[in-house]
């Protein structure tokens, strides 16, 4: 049976095929194409057919964010779909789950490779939308070194001194990746994806409950409970409060925003800094 004989459909294409890019994917997928990008072949055919049991036009390829020419295959794939006019990445690797390296290399590098590949096919009108973390506030990286990234081309981000010297764990890894996610979101809403009079954007979410989480919460708990006890709201968020904030941003009434990040926390990040909560209590 044909569910939809509609053509030339816009584009959504998805990086990272986890429980909070599909809940994204799904609230701004209806009438469109979607093109699920993940490492895993398994969980490409497990969340394919969940949308197409649900009546969405999805098709997918396998990617692998750390090799930049996978990447592009990716963007590439997206753009002769039809009209990409949205670009979600939601790869990368937590602290407790990868090696230092592992983590620079998956969400930073690789992040920006999708940075970089999806400015060369969006279409006019477009949104982009980095998932960065509430981590890429936790260690403030200074000016001077903020516009040295700014100016660094994706592939040689590794050899600034600063990431070489500072970083020494996962952890730190974690943090600089996440806000370096802001500046890639930065600078390209100044140039490749403002040439091609497209948005991009990022997002910090807090304490999220995903099937991925449940190893964070096995490895530090504690260091989240008291997180989550210090924060406003005190509680978890979840995948569909992401969505909904992500909608926004990738839809008509976010149209004058761009090269900025949502920080969607809870609140944790307001104890952090007026001192009702010290990292790491």
């Amino acid at each position: 049976m044909i569910f939809d004989r509609n053509e030339n459909k816009d584009v959504i294409a998805l990086l990272g095929a986890g429980s909070m890019g599909t809940a994204i994917v799904k609230r701004i997928a209806t009438g469109k194409k979607i093109l699920l990008g993940d490492i895993s072949e398994k969980n490409l055919e497990k969340v394919s057919n969940e949308f197409k049991y649900g009546g969405y036009d999805v098709e997918t390829i396998v990617v692998n964010a750390l090799e930049k020419d996978s990447v592009t295959a990716f963007a590439e794939k997206a753009a002769s779909l039809g009209k990409v006019m949205y670009f979600i990445d939601t790869a990368g690797a937590s602290p407790n789950q990868a090696t230092p390296e592992h983590i620079l290399n998956l969400d930073m590098v690789g992040t920006g490779y999708a940075v970089d590949a999806f400015g060369k096919v969006m279409g006019k009108g477009g949104a982009g939308l980095l998932i960065s973390s509430q981590a890429g506030y936790m260690y403030p990286i200074p000016y001077e070194i903020e516009l040295e990234i700014l100016k660094t081309p994706t592939e040689k981000l590794l050899d600034l001194p600063f990431i070489k010297e500072t970083v020494k764990n996962s952890g730190l890894a974690y943090m600089i990746a996440k806000r370096v996610n802001h500046l890639q979101a930065q600078k390209a809403a100044a140039t490749t994806w403002r040439e091609r009079r497209a948005r991009i954007n990022s997002m910090s979410p807090g304490v999220i409950v995903t099937p991925l989480a449940y190893d964070e919460f096995a490895a530090i708990g504690d260091l989240y409970q008291n997180m989550i006890d210090a924060s406003a709201a005190m509680r978890t968020g979840t995948s569909e409060e992401i969505a909904d904030a992500a909608a926004f941003l990738l839809g008509e009434h976010s149209t004058f925003i761009t090269g900025t990040d949502l920080l969607i926390d809870g609140g944790v990040m307001a104890a952090i800094r007026t001192g009702q909560y010290k990292l790491g209590n």
